[in-house]
């Protein structure tokens, strides 16, 4: 007896009034639900066109600055124009068992810190790559999947996330049907060309691959969605309106508040988010380099994007010369031609530093520029709400300068705004959405922020927004920095802003201000009783600023909070934090 044929998984058609990303997830949604239980009658819902049914897709992301996130977006949009059902996941609200029901996987995911998943993947590489736990994960011998790992080639551990997770799906029986990419932060390339061939695998069904623009029925793939004008692709030239330091005379820090204009760029952000800036180099450095290499700096060279430029241009706006890239050191660090052995400085920081060590290793400036990193974007948490700055963004920028290897070093982009941006001065940047680190939906949920030095910024709009909309919900801030008398970041505002009834509670610790250093976790256990007890009442809980230390410290004093407020043991109390994560009631912005 020949088995009935399954009906066809119901789709939505070319009319329906929607953009390709929400076609995409819309299709993904109904091709999970038919998928995981009996079909309804076809005229129950809207008929596809005829032609095959679309195969179902989910993508996974992982995701702890929102790169990953929107990346897994873009995944969706493509993969609707080839033909599949895509639905986009975050991994907080994911299972294991949730994904033995899945077909075909691509998991997009981040590391961070020492090899560490991001904040939302936590829970789910806990249960999936820890062996010997109470519920051993389930086998899957039934799915396809591929992995894009996001990186930072700076770390130790690179990409550590990703290839935990793309080693233990397949010792669980998933079928790897596309090599795990690794990218570093110039990701673009190497995404793409993952995305293309990941997608190509997973269309082949029955020895076909199945059509990339049009089905076989002759039906054209949704329009592709337009594109901003200004995107990290296309950086807006942003006018520096003002830059002052927020420090007092006397301090040991720099951190100038820098405050751009939006006018007329089209770009639009929102309490939480991020402003990429693109920097120039050092001029100094620039042409210590130059010196270094011999050159006058006019010598034609290729650029990342094509095409040439004079290599002094390109060594100012083009290419990291500040960390040697992989290649860079590979090349320096080769037996000298007088056999000399192997370098021993290519371990230094800078690219000037294994110049100088290698004095008799010479190329050719196009050969130079070639084992150098594209220059990358620097990413600022936004400290203003764009309900009290229309048309305008503020950053908070730690100047960062230090000593090594008897070197003054200069931070890349925190000087170039903080030094080289002057007033009327234009900064390439660009909005970077961070959909995992947002106020509470509702004005009446209670928030507690943690933000010491720099890592105010995000809460600072936070509370304008809350102003500006007259936000009945309790905000609670802990700020430390070091001391009291010059480094009380926007010490008047924030105290207008208690005065005013916003800020509902401040809590301050400034480390250096007494003979023992005093941090925020401290302040936060001493009065661990009541910020349970707004835990318990709702609160969304924050965090931004460090993620070496800070952010460490801070975890583990909200864990010891509810064990000894909430007497909870520390098994309860971490299951309690795990809780709050997945309800997005504890979100972070650490770096």
């Amino acid at each position: 007896m020949t088995a009935p044929s399954a009906p066809s998984v119901p789709v939505l058609p070319d009319t329906a009034p929607f953009s390709p990303e929400q076609r995409a997830w819309l299709n993904g949604f109904l091709a999970g639900l038919f998928s995981r239980g009996p079909v309804a009658p076809a005229a129950a819902v809207a008929s596809p066109p005829a032609g095959p049914p679309l195969q179902p897709l989910t993508i996974l992301f992982g995701s702890q600055t929102g790169t990953a996130e929107a990346l897994a977006r873009r995944a969706a949009r493509e993969a609707g124009r080839r033909g599949f059902a895509a639905s986009i996941m975050d991994l907080a609200g994911f299972t294991t068992a949730m994904l033995a029901q899945e077909q075909n996987v691509l998991l997009i995911t981040s590391t961070y810190g020492d090899g560490e998943p991001p904040d939302n993947a936590k829970a789910f590489h806990a249960a999936l790559v820890a062996d010997g736990g109470e519920v051993p994960p389930p086998r899957l011998d039934r799915l396809r999947y591929s992995v894009c790992a996001l990186g930072d080639t700076n770390y130790a551990q690179f990409c550590q996330c990703g290839k935990d997770f793309d080693e233990r799906l397949a010792k669980l029986g998933a079928i790897r049907v596309a090599p795990r990419v690794d990218c570093d932060l110039d990701y673009e390339a190497r995404f793409t060309g993952w995305l293309d061939e990941a997608l190509a695998a997973l269309g082949t069904v029955g020895g076909a691959l199945r059509p990339d623009s049009t089905s076989e029925s002759g039906h054209k793939a949704p329009p592709t969605e337009e594109e901003p004008t200004y995107s990290k692709k296309n950086p807006f030239p942003a006018r520096v309106v003002a830059v002052r330091c927020l420090n007092a005379p006397g301090s040991a820090k720099e951190v100038n508040q820098v405050e751009l204009s939006l006018e007329g760029s089209g770009l639009a952000y929102e309490a939480g988010d991020a402003l990429g800036v693109l920097p120039h180099n050092c001029p100094e450095l620039v042409n210590e380099l130059l010196a270094t290499l011999g050159c006058d700096g006019e010598e034609a060279v290729s650029v990342p994007e094509g095409g040439t430029t004079s290599l002094r241009h390109a060594l100012t706006a083009c290419y990291d010369i500040e960390k040697p890239s992989p290649d860079f050191i590979a090349r320096y660090a080769a037996p000298s031609p007088a056999g000399g052995g192997t370098a021993t400085a290519t371990a230094a920081r800078q690219v000037i530093d294994v110049l100088l060590a290698r004095p008799e290793t010479r190329l050719a400036p196009a050969d130079f520029v070639r084992l150098l990193r594209k220059l990358q974007p620097r990413l600022y948490s936004i400290a203003s709400s764009p309900k009290a700055h229309p048309g305008h963004v503020h950053l908070t920028v730690g100047a960062v300068r230090y000593e090594a290897h008897g070197r003054a070093r200069k931070g890349v982009c925190s000087n170039f705004l903080g030094e080289r941006c002057p007033v009327g001065s234009v900064a390439r940047v660009f909005v970077h959405t961070s959909q995992s680190f947002r106020p509470p939906a509702s004005g009446d949920t209670a928030m507690i922020m943690v933000g010491p030095g720099t890592g105010i910024a995000p809460f600072r709009a936070f509370l304008e927004e809350r102003q500006a909309i007259a936000a009945r919900g309790r905000n609670w801030l802990f700020f430390g920095d070091q001391h009291a008398a010059t480094d009380f970041l926007y010490r008047e505002e924030l105290l207008a802003l208690q005065a005013a009834g916003v800020l509902t509670r401040l809590d301050t610790a400034f480390s250096r201000d007494q003979p023992e250093k005093v941090y925020v976790q401290q302040r936060m256990l001493e009065h661990a009783t009541e910020l349970f007890a707004w835990l318990e009442d709702g609160a969304h809980f924050y965090v931004c600023g460090d993620a070496g230390r800070m952010a460490k410290d801070v975890d583990a004093a909200l864990h010891r909070v509810i064990e000894s407020a909430g007497g909870r043991t520390r098994e309860q109390a971490a299951e309690y934090v795990v809780a709050l994560k997945k309800a997005r009631r504890y979100q972070r912005d650490v770096y």
